[in-house]
């Protein structure tokens, strides 16, 4: 079930667009933006993104940071609340190129990766690449596709490449996966691996929109739909010289002994808790906040303000006790230092 109102994208089929597989720059050769650019360019992107969403800021900004730590972001809701519109919203946006796939019970991992397939004029195989080849990639309810063909991004999510027949094959940078889950289903959907899970950077969620908000949204798609008409006000290499300037945010030994404490709290005190990744996911995203914010260095608030996003969908707990007050618990117990 795709999502259906105004906010959403209606078009249940694969989009696929051109892209050069093979066209990368390493990050070596990218001139960082300055702070202020990045604060700026990042606002520019969200008020473009609220020409078509209203009453998601948050979302989207969650998924700026996302991209901007070089991550991946699951969200999950009902159906019609906006999932799919927010991500083409946020591509359009960026000038990226974007592909969306519709997750079914009976997709297969080539139709996500790609396929070697028999050139018989040339008598040679040829790869032809799935939709992952994409700076963004919106798999739309990937919970209702088998474990089988979920697995099929936990390469390409940790290592931004796809391996067919022993042949690696690099996804276009930037490269995020934005996944939808439907919640409410669950005798009709998949349980999504551990493994595929802790690649999420970050999991979140949109709700419904109050009264004003769902009566300016109404008000905005009684003709056209305003994703008709966006355009993006940024660029992929925008994007990509905001990403070395958040690599380069200042990370003190200080705040990355207290990340490891809080990693350690939650793996003492839950049946699984953050792994060495999500520990990394948290730094990685904490430094993007702080550019947003405007600084080149990383405080604990940047760190408290990222956290539940990051870290709850990773933590198992006994069924009398919620992942998220874990975490609570974990910034009540280790102290700041």
């Amino acid at each position: 079930m795709t999502d259906t109102n105004a906010n959403t994208d209606t078009d249940t089929s694969t989009e696929t667009n051109t892209i050069d597989i093979d066209s990368r720059v390493s990050s070596t050769d990218r001139d960082p933006l300055a702070v202020d650019e990045v604060a700026a360019l990042t606002t520019r992107i969200i008020d473009n993104v609220e020409r078509v969403i209203v009453g998601h800021r948050n979302a989207a900004e969650d998924i700026l940071i996302t991209m901007l730590a070089r991550g991946h972001l699951l969200l999950e809701d009902v159906p019609g609340v906006g999932k799919t519109m927010l991500a083409r919203s946020i591509a359009t946006s960026l000038e990226c190129s974007f592909n969306r796939v519709q997750f079914t019970p009976d997709l297969l991992p080539p139709d996500v990766t790609g396929v070697n397939v028999f050139d018989q004029q040339q008598q040679v195989f040829e790869f032809q690449p799935g939709p992952v080849f994409a700076n963004v990639v919106l798999g739309d309810e990937i919970n209702r596709a088998p474990p089988k063909t979920q697995a099929a991004l936990l390469e390409v999510m940790a290592e931004q490449q796809v391996t067919v027949d022993g042949e690696t094959h690099p996804v276009p940078d930037p490269f995020t996966v934005i996944a939808t889950q439907n919640d409410i289903e669950p005798t009709q959907t998949y349980d999504l691996p551990v493994a595929e899970v802790d690649r999420f950077t970050k999991q979140i969620q949109l709700g419904y929109p109050n009264e004003a908000e769902e009566t300016e949204l109404l008000g905005r798609v009684a003709g056209h739909h305003p994703i008709e008409s966006l355009e993006a006000v940024a660029t992929v290499e925008d994007v990509n010289r905001a990403r070395e300037t958040v690599a380069a945010t200042t990370v003190s030994e200080s705040v990355r002994s207290y990340v490891a404490q809080l990693a350690g709290y939650t793996r003492d005190n839950a049946r699984l808790g953050v792994s060495p990744r999500g520990a990394i996911a948290l730094v990685r995203v904490a430094q993007a906040r702080a550019v947003f914010e405007g600084r080149d260095f990383v405080i604990p608030d940047d760190i408290h303000a990222e956290i539940h996003p990051t870290w709850s969908h990773r933590i198992q707990t006994a069924d009398t006790v919620d992942s998220a007050h874990v975490v609570d618990n974990a910034l009540d117990e280790v102290p700041i230092e």
